[in-house]
């Protein structure tokens, strides 16, 4: 297979200037600050049992409580991916690095069990958690997008796309253990460190591939001020039905994600009376799972040039794998837990061809806007998803829990475009 890169990356280079192998330095900045995210992301909600105890929340409001991380990513993604392609990759990484790290580190004083706050606070605070935190995505993905061609984009970006389920793990297995051991000043300590050191590797290792300014440059920029980047004209992402309908499939596909993510504990622990290690561990593989199957549908789909089907049939599997779950969830424990783990890791595979195939059809210059729809809608089912669950529980069972996020998915089969070959 032949690689290339963008035509800013194959100019010749000089002293001023970062060469094409930098790329992978600036994917494995990408991954850093997409893990980081994540492990709060992720990690906060397996912490839902010592969170509704501690901070004495009925399972609705807890429910209300952990989508408000989806929901703050799901207002402010678009936001996000336009002033990406405006101001570039760079500074909205560290805006959004460090003000997630600060914001993280005031919860770990100020919003604590101990000091008592209302519904209202935590739910406040997580939602400017997942608004601030949503910055990763867009501008993570369009560093990727920008330093690596066509030929590599599916492998890159599922490698990016992977330090969700990376990070997610590491939340899932540390978070809890903080939670029980030492409180959630804690919990929101450990991934606000995460934050901020990634911060300074965004800092320190995040370039444009384009030429490195001379200092007297460089001197001149500071006193004029940022110059905003214009995208290419033509037709926005925004304005495309074919963009939209790969972003709602998205927002579909999230549903059994984010229901076994959210609610594994929780159901493990009221219906099947196992323990929060069990959950971990089950939330674990899927997560761990998923992000090796991302790489490998990511590499597929470099080879082929076909993204899309494999997005198809990924929800078809996921919808019978969550059936799978619904049908076993009072089968012996073992049973249940490996539906349940098949049914989250299925759910964890598509996110890198989504993202990348989004992203080719807006293009490099507008790929920021696409990333930011189609992170609105997936983590706008990422809140929709915890508030849905209770309601579908108090009408059924945890088998209509089950049930329900085997549908979602299966929806999302005819929606998604149908395959065809990248250029």
């Amino acid at each position: 297979m032949t690689t290339s890169l963008p035509v800013r990356a194959r100019t010749a280079p000089d002293a001023r200037r970062y060469g094409p192998r930098h790329r992978w330095v600036v994917l494995a900045v990408s991954v850093a600050a997409q893990a980081s995210f994540s492990v709060m992301f992720s990690g906060i909600p397996v912490t839902g049992v010592a969170m509704r105890s501690g901070y004495h929340l009925s399972t609705g409001r807890l429910g209300l409580v952990l989508g408000c991380l989806g929901l703050g990513v799901a207002v402010s993604d678009i936001a996000w991916g336009l002033l990406t392609d405006r101001f570039g990759d760079r500074r909205v990484l560290l805006t959004g690095l460090v003000s997630t790290g600060a914001l993280l580190a005031l919860m770990a004083v100020a919003v604590t069990p101990a000091e008592l706050p209302g519904t209202a606070v935590l739910a406040l605070c997580l939602l400017v958690a997942g608004a601030l935190g949503g910055s990763v995505n867009a501008s993570s993905g369009r560093a990727v997008m920008t330093w690596f061609a066509d030929g590599e984009r599916g492998l890159a970006m599922s490698i990016r796309q992977t330090a969700i389920p990376v990070g997610g793990a590491v939340g899932v297995a540390l978070l809890p253990v903080l939670a029980s051991s030492y409180g959630f000043r804690a919990v929101y300590a450990a991934p606000a460190a995460f934050c901020l050191l990634t911060a300074v590797a965004v800092w320190h290792w995040l370039r444009d591939p384009g030429k490195e300014p001379t200092p007297s440059e460089a001197a001149s920029r500071r006193e004029s001020g940022p110059t905003p980047r214009r995208p290419a004209p033509g037709v926005s992402p925004l304005l495309r039905r074919d963009v939209w309908r790969l972003a709602l499939a998205g927002s579909l596909l999230t549903v059994p994600q984010f229901a076994v993510l959210t609610f594994t504990a929780v159901f493990l622990h009221d219906a099947r009376g196992a323990g929060t290690a069990l959950a971990a561990g089950t939330v674990l593989v899927a997560q761990l799972g998923g992000g090796a199957a991302r790489i490998w549908t990511g590499r597929r789909s470099d080879r082929n040039g076909d993204r899309r089907t494999p997005i198809r049939l990924i929800g078809t599997l996921t919808a019978l794998a969550m059936a799978g779950a619904a049908v076993l969830a009072h089968a012996p424990v073992p049973l249940t837990v490996a539906a349940l783990a098949l049914g989250g890791l299925l759910a964890n595979s598509w996110h890198g061809l989504a993202y990348t195939e989004i992203a080719v059809m807006a293009g490099a210059d507008r790929a920021g806007a696409a990333l930011g729809l189609v992170g609105t809608t997936i983590f706008a089912a990422a809140f929709v998803t915890p508030l849905l669950v209770p309601v579908a529980l108090a009408a059924s069972s945890w088998q209509g829990v089950w049930a329900l996020a085997a549908v979602a998915p299966l929806l999302a089969v005819p929606l998604t475009p149908r395959g065809r070959r990248s250029p």
